[in-house]
């Protein structure tokens, strides 16, 4: 029993058969941490019989059942009286601490059987001579009782609270009654849970066979060795030495498996494993072996280090191994600590020309420009409605009025425009549009200088069938299942390189195909993250990877260990346990592998925010403006909308009226020192009778009313 891996007993015999077992077990240290002993009833209910010390004392930590007694007065009453007749009968010896089930049961049978025999009335046995006796020299043949048929009905329906709880008959059996589970601890049994019927007995016979646990848990219990531990229930070494793990001599990097010092192996597989086993909820103890040679050089490749789990000289292999359908042939594996994938790595090739003539476009996606342009057209439109009316530098002929609503948006870009802004709420529209163009004209010129500046890859689109076709050398690692995969690929296997080290799969891709090295590596997944990392301004990955199982820990078939291993990493992975060592390792990492250094188009919706703001904010100053206007000349919009005047003419009234420069926004004295300081040509002097007037005057001529076509505003001149 010692030598085998579980670690669970169960012990279903006699009492003086298992006080012989316990005594032995003790004695072959199988009564310590670890071990599990579970015994049922029979020797449960007769714990306290047991006179020798020593057989108490091995069974510490068992675990048993039996029936559950409630406790009642009745029974305790009981219970103090045979203790004083168990004292007087056995002078010197201890009373124990409580009847044995079989006692109880014992005396409640009597009790049923005198409650039946009242019921029946049952006073002198008579009985029935038994003809076949007279002739018997046994002298224990009696007869058969005349009111026993009487008294067997009322026995089986007796009911009634005994001392070892409900009496009651089913089938001719007691019913079934929950159990205690009990713990040894020291001298005594102590309750840890109880089990009992889930349904009551009036359910079906179905549901009536279901139990369960009365309550959350079970109380903690004592187990052998006086340890508190759950024990696992079996033993991974039961020659009691440590596990021996495998690991390659020479990994794929040395940031996976570093076996330079043999004392002290470390990497990033090295830490994940410790981290799973760590996890266990056992402890597991273990040593590191590297699979090497005498003279130290690698004994062999991957698939050499996993057999050696098939002949028992590695208890576990660890480290960048790839699970495969050969190799599952003979190992169990975990579930994949890495991901996995293979895929190709070549060299990158540069392109520094810009042959586009509307490179300069290339910054900003077409969106954004559409929108720009439209936002810089309404920014000018709305500057020059609310300074056409106040502000002499925006009047003069219609050809102006268009050159200076794409005039000044513009040159805000350059902070170049002279024009004196005199209304605030175009000082607002002229401050929102300034700020948005700061941020667009930034942007454009980092951008723009990032595609000058920038070198473009040109990514070699060349496919698997194409390099088969072209004869190009390709390469793997020396031992990886890759190269059984090329040559399932369709390569030749004189044209597949391998290497050992990443230095030297550097080399190889540098030189290329022609040249005596390689067109193209192919690798599993990690790899191929952890040779970018290095050399990330010179390789890039090309194509679709090839799928594939990622890395895991390999075990012999059937180790009990694998599915705990497997629930430990899925822990480890969801409380990110994991990915923090991976990271401390893999810092430099870049699954995307070297991106396309051209900057991507900026998208409108960068934007979007901004230009909300700027085209909110000048609407808002226009809405503003139009209803000021429209209520200060309120007099005049009720009398053009009220004549009879056609929808053309009233916007021609409307859109003469709005063309007036507006006297109250002109001080005599400052209008002749800049007429006098900057002349205006002849040609753009205001009439007295379309500049000088005032809106309140406004009136419409008869002409007009009868829906003549013009419309002739006469005002008085302003002093």
């Amino acid at each position: 029993m010692k030598n085998m891996q579980t670690r669970v007993f169960v012990v279903h015999t006699t009492t003086p058969l298992a006080s012989k077992i316990f005594l032995k077990a003790k004695e072959a240290e199988m009564m310590s941490e670890g071990y599990v002993w579970i015994v049922t009833s029979g020797l449960m209910n007769l714990f306290y019989s047991l006179d020798n010390p020593r057989i108490v004392e091995s069974m510490q930590g068992v675990v048993g059942v039996k029936p559950f007694v409630p406790r009642s007065g009745k029974l305790k009453s009981t219970t103090i009286r045979w203790q004083k007749k168990f004292a007087e009968i056995n002078p010197g010896i201890t009373p124990p601490p409580e009847i044995n089930l079989f006692g109880l049961w014992a005396y409640d049978t009597l009790s049923a059987l005198g409650i039946a025999a009242e019921k029946v009335g049952f006073r002198e046995p008579t009985y029935l001579q038994n003809t076949t006796a007279l002739n018997s020299t046994n002298i224990f043949t009696t007869g058969t009782s005349q009111t026993g048929p009487k008294l067997l009905p009322e026995i089986l329906g007796t009911e009634f609270e005994g001392l070892a709880g409900n009496f009651k008959l089913v089938n001719g059996q007691l019913q079934p009654s929950s159990f205690q589970i009990l713990n040894v601890h020291r001298k005594k049994l102590r309750q840890v849970g109880i089990w009992t019927p889930l349904l009551p007995s009036s359910s079906s016979q179905r549901n009536a066979n279901m139990t369960g646990f009365l309550g959350e848990e079970l109380d903690q219990i004592t187990w052998p060795g006086k340890s508190r531990n759950i024990p696992k229930g079996w033993e991974v070494s039961v020659s009691g030495e440590k596990l021996k793990v495998g690991v390659p001599a020479v990994a794929g990097f040395p940031e996976f498996v570093n076996t330079t010092n043999a004392t002290n192996i470390t990497g990033l597989y090295i830490d994940l494993f410790k981290s799973v086993m760590a996890a266990l909820p056992y402890a597991v103890e273990y040593e590191f072996a590297r699979f090497v040679k005498p003279d130290g050089s690698s004994a062999g490749s991957y698939d050499d280090l996993s057999q050696k789990v098939l002949y028992g000289e590695y208890d576990i292999v660890i480290g960048d191994i790839t699970i495969t359908a050969n190799r599952s042939e003979y190992v169990d594996f975990s579930i994949p600590i890495e991901q996995g994938g293979v895929t190709r790595t070549q060299k990158i090739q540069y392109d520094d020309k810009i042959n586009s003539e509307l490179f300069f476009l290339k910054p900003l996606e077409k969106e954004l420009w559409l929108t720009a342009i439209a936002l810089f057209i309404f920014t000018g439109l709305a500057l020059w409605i609310l300074e056409h009316r106040v502000n002499k530098a925006f009047r003069g002929p219609a050809s102006e009025h268009v050159g200076l609503i794409f005039y000044i948006p513009f040159m805000s870009l350059v902070f170049a425009n002279r024009e004196r802004i005199v209304s605030n709420l175009a000082r607002i529209v002229i401050v929102v549009w300034i700020f948005i163009v700061l941020i667009l004209n930034s942007t454009f010129t980092a951008s723009l200088s990032a595609e000058f500046t920038t070198a473009k890859l040109e990514k070699d689109h060349t496919d698997v069938s194409e390099l088969i076709r072209n004869n190009d050398y390709v390469g793997c690692r020396n031992g990886s299942f890759v190269f059984e995969l090329l040559k399932d690929l369709g390569f030749n296997e004189s044209y597949i390189r391998v290497y050992k080290r990443p230095e030297e799969l550097d080399e190889a891709l540098s030189k290329g195909s022609e040249k005596g090295g390689i067109k193209a590596m192919f690798s599993p997944t990690p790899y191929t993250n952890l040779f970018l990392s290095k050399y990330r301004n010179k390789y890039m990955k090309v194509g679709s990877p090839y799928l594939s199982e990622g890395f895991a820990f390999a075990f012999p078939k059937g180790s009990p260990l694998v599915a705990d291993v497997s629930r430990a990493i899925i822990k480890l992975t969801d409380n990110h346990t994991i990915s923090g060592i991976k990271a401390n390792w893999t810092s430099q990492f870049n699954d995307d592998g070297p991106s396309d250094s051209s900057s991507t188009p900026i998208s409108l919706r960068s934007f979007t925010v901004l230009f909300a703001i700027t085209g909110g904010v000048t609407g808002a100053c226009l809405v503003v403006f139009l209803v000021s206007y429209l209520y200060k000349n309120r007099d005049l919009v009720q009398r053009i909308s009220s004549s009879e005047m056609t929808t053309w003419s009233k916007l021609r009234a409307m859109s003469k009226h709005f063309d007036q420069r507006d006297p109250n926004s002109f001080r005599s004295g400052e209008y002749a020192s800049s007429r006098h300081q900057n002349p205006v040509p002849a040609e753009e002097i205001p009439s007295e009778n379309e500049d000088n007037v005032c809106p309140n005057s406004d009136r419409i001529t008869e002409e007009d009313a009868h829906g003549s076509s013009s419309v002739q505003v006469e005002n008085s001149r302003v002093v």
